[in-house]
């Protein structure tokens, strides 16, 4: 946490990676709900299954999720002690899921994707045998 007053640059890199989170928890409710706003609109479909995909590579991957790693970067140009681990681990087990392990948090989110998967499937099977 930042007191007094601010040079100019790090509230800019502040402003910056606030708006990295804002992006951030954008990216993680399309992938969670976005299948609910791919109905009859293929674009979006294949944007939102190509969004599953690399939140579940970063989910099992030791991969960081490249707007961590910005997020990151600006609190620290911001001089701002970034937080350590991924973004869900440290906004939502903080405030959320306090008393969750990280492994159990880790595969609700996979469940989460997978069950997107599993729409996306049934929409593709229904499709396929109806014609």
């Amino acid at each position: 946490m930042v007191y007094g007053p601010m040079p100019a640059m790090a509230g800019l890199y502040l402003a910056l990676a606030e708006c990295v989170l804002a992006l951030h928890l954008a990216f993680i409710l399309w992938v969670v709900f976005g299948v609910l706003a791919t109905r009859r609109r293929p674009l979006l479909r294949w944007l939102h299954i190509s969004s599953l995909a690399w939140g579940i590579l970063v989910e099992i991957t030791p991969w960081p999720c490249p707007l961590t790693l910005l997020e990151n970067w600006l609190e620290r140009k911001a001089e701002v002690v970034p937080y350590q681990g991924g973004f869900l681990l440290h906004y939502l087990d903080k405030v959320v899921y306090p008393d969750i392990s990280p492994r159990l948090l880790t595969m609700a989110g996979l469940a989460v994707c997978a069950w997107n998967l599993a729409v996306y499937l049934r929409l593709l099977a229904l499709w396929y045998f109806k014609g």
